[in-house]
């Protein structure tokens, strides 16, 4: 009969010992330790003597003379900036509609893209940039906002 018990007591220890995947059994534990060695030096002031010398100036006659001009042409290696691209994205899974058309020519760089906004209205920005005005922008709203209101469910 004893080894019936001892048996099942086994049995039950196994059984409740099993590994138990991380699932909220057994403890994290982080430490930190700062250790701070600071000695008591004790700071001692010296007396600093300085020693003024006179300071002799010579003046030495200056001749000015002006540098030699070098005629160069400059030559710009570089192509002037000329490009031209444009996109468009129409996702009707996320509702992502957006296009972008732009173009640059040399300082001058002119565009407009348009997107479609959350409210359902569609917002279109022309613009230009030049190094005279700088970067301007036109921006212009088409449609009408719709305002959603969400579904209120009572319990």
């Amino acid at each position: 009969m004893q080894a019936k018990i001892v048996i099942i007591a086994v049995a039950f220890a196994v059984v409740t010992a099993r590994p138990q995947d991380g699932h909220g059994h057994g403890h994290a534990y982080s430490s930190q330790s700062i250790v701070l060695h600071q000695s008591g030096h004790e700071i001692q002031h010296v007396p600093v003597h300085h020693e003024v010398k006179p300071v002799v100036l010579v003046h030495q006659p200056v001749h000015h003379q002006e540098a030699p001009k070098h005629e160069e042409n400059h030559v710009d290696y570089y192509a002037i900036p000329k490009y031209a691209y444009e996109y468009k994205i129409e996702d009707p899974h996320t509702g992502d509609n957006k296009y972008q058309h732009e173009t640059r020519d040399g300082d001058v760089v002119k565009g407009v893209y348009s997107l479609h906004e959350a409210d359902g209205t569609i917002r279109i920005v022309e613009y230009t940039a030049d190094k005279h005005n700088g970067f301007n922008a036109v921006v212009k709203r088409e449609g009408h906002a719709k305002h959603i209101i969400p579904e209120q469910h009572h319990i």
